[in-house]
């Protein structure tokens, strides 16, 4: 893990409350894997006094970048960060996505948790993978990047809850279609628990290893103030708690509680 200042070097508002940010980090950007975090002090003090975790979206030639929605303060903050700004940064943080080789791969993005999926679709793709992605959204103004998922070279399933494009209905739903008619070594999902609940399950159904992403509220992102837990199951099913900034954000689909 590494404590530095960022450079922004791009910063691009991709819709009406959703941002790219560009960051050069070279000794971040040097060791992240698909689904760690960084942690960023979104202020120019203590004002927000916590840090705000965000999925490393992708990383390569020095640089981060990062997908997120702008929902408070914090991330209002960042939004405002022109290129040349400087942006406190802790990371890589969490345990990331097991990654394998020549395998054929689901991907199964809702919402927002296509952020750090981009990057395990990239990872995945020079690893020689087979990729199907996964994207669902409430409606086409919620689907992001469509032109640069496309680009990693991967075979790009859309859906979306008002039928607005692609599929009509949840993109679990899409999935399980899909499930039927195609054979897959493993899969990956981030986005709402619901969703995951779902994804886990199908996942289970088929024999198929998987693999989520939890999205948590975070404090400290060290796991000293517990207040990112989330309930497992051992191999005997004997549940235990993890916090999810240090045991994840990624767990294997088959050990995660989703009843709570």
């Amino acid at each position: 893990m590494q404590k530095l200042e960022a450079e922004v070097v791009a910063s691009i508002r991709i819709g009406p409350d959703i941002c790219l940010l560009r960051l050069k980090a070279p000794a971040i950007a040097a060791t992240a894997r698909p689904g760690q975090f960084v942690h960023l002090r979104c202020g120019e003090g203590l004002d927000p006094l916590l840090r705000r975790p965000l999925s490393i979206h992708d990383s390569g030639d020095g640089e981060l970048t990062l997908f997120y929605q702008v929902k408070g303060r914090g991330t209002a903050w960042l939004s405002r960060q022109h290129p040349g700004s400087k942006v406190d940064l802790l990371g890589p943080l969490g345990r990331g996505f097991t990654l394998v080789s020549g395998r054929r791969l689901a991907l199964v993005a809702g919402g927002l948790g296509m952020a750090p999926l981009f990057f395990l679709a990239r990872r995945a793709r020079e690893l020689g993978n087979k990729v199907d992605f996964f994207y669902g959204a409430r409606d086409r103004q919620g689907l992001h990047r469509l032109e640069a998922l496309e680009g990693l070279g991967i075979r790009l399933f859309i859906a979306t809850d008002d039928g607005s494009a692609g599929f009509r209905g949840p993109v679990t739903a899409l999935w399980e279609k899909q499930l039927k008619a195609n054979s897959y070594d493993r899969a990956y999902a981030c986005g709402p628990r619901p969703a995951l609940a779902a994804f886990a399950s199908l996942a289970a159904a088929a024999a198929v290893t998987a693999e989520v992403s939890l999205e948590e509220r975070m404090a400290c992102g060290f796991g000293a103030c517990r207040g990112c837990v989330t309930a497992l199951r051992d191999s005997r099913g004997e549940k235990y708690y993890e916090n999810v900034c240090t045991g994840g954000p990624v767990f294997d689909a088959a050990a995660v509680c989703w009843e709570g």
